[in-house]
């Protein structure tokens, strides 16, 4: 029997979510509060899916498309189903009322997972009765093309609700990432955090350019990472692995710890002086155009890791 999951939410994360679940062969109801969103979702997924078969992330676009339909209400889309993933808005009374009205409507054992980059699970499964099914399945945009979910659990979150949503997450192709315990922005935006207030502050102190220091995320930093994360780096850049890296440069790297940017780094001010040195062409058509050619490198770096694994 066909097993089925609900998405909540049918933005440009729920879209993806949707088209994952359908490639693994799930059945995927997906409802979203405003109308509008669902008149064009069909569309919008046809789309992506014809995006992700070019690039050969999807080898039947209309079978997975098939496998997909709209719900006019919360209720009818999360009926039936093993697994929900929520995409509301970031707002923490809306999620509250979101979970509870998907706890009311579904089976006890249900998995209830939530998209959400910033808001920890406690502050909106806390008074919900069976608030241990609950969890963060945090994806990066695009989920499609960047495969971690971080699955971030509450304190009353079952270690069953992980093993099962880990599961799943590893059938559709995710990469999950499992964290023990909850806190604000989870493993990558506090990670992502820490970049980019260093990157604030050198750009506001006039260090570098804008061009200059996303180039050297893009074309230094980011194909190294691409490859192998910070710890295996380290380990690989010092004879005697991880110990001997600290060793040689723990000295230089706690000096900078010494002196972190601050706060004021993320202040409107600081992203205005930065803005004014890079006079990007903001219209619509120009923003879609360079989320395309992000999303191509994406693709085609994606295409590069999977045929170095096989």
């Amino acid at each position: 029997m066909t097993e089925t999951v609900a998405i909540i939410g049918a933005g440009l994360i729920g879209r993806a979510w949707s088209a994952l679940f359908a490639r693994a062969g799930y059945e995927v109801q997906v409802w979203d509060a405003d109308p509008n969103v669902l008149d064009r979702f069909k569309g919008d997924m046809a789309t992506l899916c014809d995006t992700m078969q070019a690039e050969g992330l999807l080898e039947d676009g209309d079978a997975a498309l098939s496998r997909i339909r709209t719900c006019p209400t919360l209720e009818e889309a999360v009926s039936g189903v093993i697994f929900v993933q929520e995409n509301g808005p970031e707002k923490i009374e809306v999620k509250i009322d979101l979970f509870a009205r998907i706890d009311a409507a579904t089976a006890p054992e249900a998995i209830l997972a939530s998209s959400t980059s910033a808001i920890v699970a406690s502050r909106f499964t806390e008074t919900l009765e069976n608030r241990g099914r609950c969890l963060v399945g945090h994806p990066v945009n695009p989920p499609h093309l960047v495969p971690v979910v971080e699955l971030c659990p509450a304190p009353w979150t079952t270690s069953e609700t992980m093993d099962r949503a880990e599961a799943i997450y590893s059938a559709i192709g995710q990469v999950p990432v499992r964290m023990t315990r909850e806190r604000d922005g989870f493993v990558l935006n506090r990670l992502q955090g820490a970049l980019l207030a260093e990157a604030l502050r050198l750009l506001g102190e006039g260090v570098v350019s804008v061009e200059g220091l996303d180039a050297t995320i893009k074309d230094g930093l980011g194909l190294r990472w691409a490859l192998m994360g910070p710890i295996e780096t380290i380990d690989l850049n010092a004879p005697g692995g991880i110990t001997d890296y600290v060793a040689r440069y723990g000295g230089f790297y706690a000096r900078l710890a010494e002196a972190p940017a601050g706060p004021e780094v993320f202040s409107v001010e600081n992203a205005e002086k930065i803005a004014a040195t890079w006079p990007q062409d903001r219209s619509p058509e120009n923003i879609r155009a360079r989320q395309d050619r992000r999303d191509a490198r994406l693709a085609a770096l994606r295409r590069h890791l999977a045929s170095e694994q096989s």
